[in-house]
C-alpha cells in the first residue's frame, strides 16, 4: 500500500504524528471506523498514551466521535468533513453513520487491510471504474450497480461498487503475476444469502475477466465450507470450462449409472463420472438434473446458462479467517 506523502502531510497539518497520519489515512479511505486494538497493533504499542493522545486530538478537533463497548474499549468514528475534504475526498460516504451490522463489516474489513498492507488496493470508486473501464476496456454496463433515488426533482444517481470490500492486485500463488482480487466480508450473519446476491452482482464483471482472485474474509469459520462450495458452482466451474458440454456428458452418465446399464459404462467414463460428482456438486447443479432429466432443459439452454467466453481461464478462491472481532454490546446496555 502506497500511501501519497501529500496526504500524510494533509493529516500531520492537523497535530498528529506520521504513524497517526498513516493510519488515519487508511480509516478515512477504507473503513470511516477504527478500535483502540487496530490502533495499536499498527504503532505495534501497548495500550496507554498512545490511544490517549490520538484520542484526544481527534475529539477536541471534532474529527472523530467515540463510544465505549464491553470488553473492547471504544469504537471511534471519522466524520469531520473538514478531515476528509483535506484529503480530497469531503464526499467519501465512510463519513456518515452507518447501522451496527455495517460497523462491524467495515472493522472487519479493516482488520484485513491492516494485516494486508503490501497489497496495492483501489480506493475509491473513481479509482475502480477507471481500473475497470479503461485499463481493461471493459463496458460500464458490466460493473456492479446501485441506483439511487434522490427527493422530489433531484436526478437519479447511479453509485458502484457500493459494497466498498476491499479491491486489490495481488498474486494468486507465489511466483504468479498479480491479477484483479475481489473481496467479500462476511460480518457473522446466519446465513449467507447477502454472499449469494454480491456474487450475483459481480458475475457480469467476473465473465469479462481473464483471472481474477476472491477472497472471502469472516470473523468465524463456520461457513467457510458452505462458501467455497458456492463459489465453485457459481463462479468457479461455470467460468473455468466449457461447463455445458462436461454437464451433459455427467447428466448422461448419472442416468446410466441408476439405471440397469450401469455396466455399459467404461473405465474412462468412470473416471470422468466420479470427478464430475466432484466437481458439480450442489443445490444448483441438482436442480438442473432433475430439469435436464424431465426433459425441461435442454443443451441450447444449458449452454446459454455456461457460456465460455474466455479460454484457459483461471479463477482463484480462498478464505481468510479474521480474529478478535468486537463486542458489540454498549457499556451503557450492560445490566447488573
Amino acid at each position: 500500500m502506497n500511501i501519497p506523502q501529500c496526504q500524510i502531510e494533509a493529516l500531520t497539518a492537523f497535530g498528529y504524528t506520521v504513524s497517526e497520519a498513516r493510519f488515519l489515512y487508511i480509516v478515512a479511505m477504507h473503513s470511516g471506523y477504527f478500535t483502540a486494538r487496530q490502533f495499536l497493533a499498527f504503532v505495534d504499542a501497548k495500550r496507554g498514551y498512545r490511544t490517549h493522545s490520538l484520542a484526544q486530538k481527534l475529539i477536541t478537533q471534532g474529527h472523530a466521535t467515540m463510544r465505549e463497548y464491553r470488553r473492547n474499549g471504544c469504537i471511534y468514528h471519522l466524520y469531520s468533513r473538514k478531515l476528509y475534504a483535506q484529503l480530497g475526498h469531503e464526499n467519501l460516504r465512510n463519513r456518515r453513520r452507518h447501522r451496527l451490522e455495517a460497523i462491524r463489516t467495515r472493522l472487519l474489513g479493516l482488520d484485513f487491510i491492516l494485516a494486508n498492507q503490501g497489497y496495492q488496493y483501489l480506493e475509491t470508486e473513481a479509482e475502480k471504474i477507471s481500473y475497470f473501464c479503461d485499463q481493461l476496456h471493459i463496458e460500464k454496463a458490466c460493473l456492479p450497480v446501485k441506483l439511487y433515488i434522490g427527493g422530489p426533482g433531484s436526478q437519479p444517481t447511479l453509485r458502484y461498487f457500493v459494497d466498498k470490500f476491499p479491491l486489490f492486485m495481488s498474486s494468486p500463488r507465489p511466483g504468479f503475476s498479480p491479477v484483479v482480487t475481489f473481496s467479500y466480508v462476511d460480518p457473522g450473519l446466519e446465513t449467507l444469502t447477502g454472499f449469494v446476491t454480491h456474487l450475483r452482482q459481480y458475475q457480469p464483471l467476473f465473465r469479462e475477466l481473464a483471472d481474477f482472485r476472491f477472497v472471502y474474509v469472516s470473523g468465524t469459520r463456520a461457513h467457510f465450507e458452505k462458501a467455497t462450495e458456492l463459489f465453485h458452482s457459481a463462479v468457479k466451474i461455470p467460468l473455468e470450462s466449457d461447463v455445458a458440454r462436461d454437464l451433459i456428458r455427467y447428466f448422461r452418465a448419472r442416468s446410466i449409472w441408476n439405471s440397469s446399464e450401469f455396466r455399459t459404462i467404461g473405465k474412462t467414463d468412470l473416471l470422468f463420472f466420479n470427478e464430475a460428482k466432484r466437481r458439480f456438486a450442489g443445490d444448483r447443479f441438482e436442480m438442473l438434473f432433475k430439469d435436464w432429466k424431465a426433459g425441461r432443459i435442454a443443451e441450447p439452454e444449458l449452454r446459454a446458462e455456461f457460456p465460455s467466453k474466455i479460454p484457459n481461464r483461471k479463477v482463484y478462491f480462498e478464505v481468510y479467517f479474521v480474529p478478535k472481532q468486537p463486542d458489540f454490546r454498549a457499556k451503557d446496555d450492560e445490566s447488573g
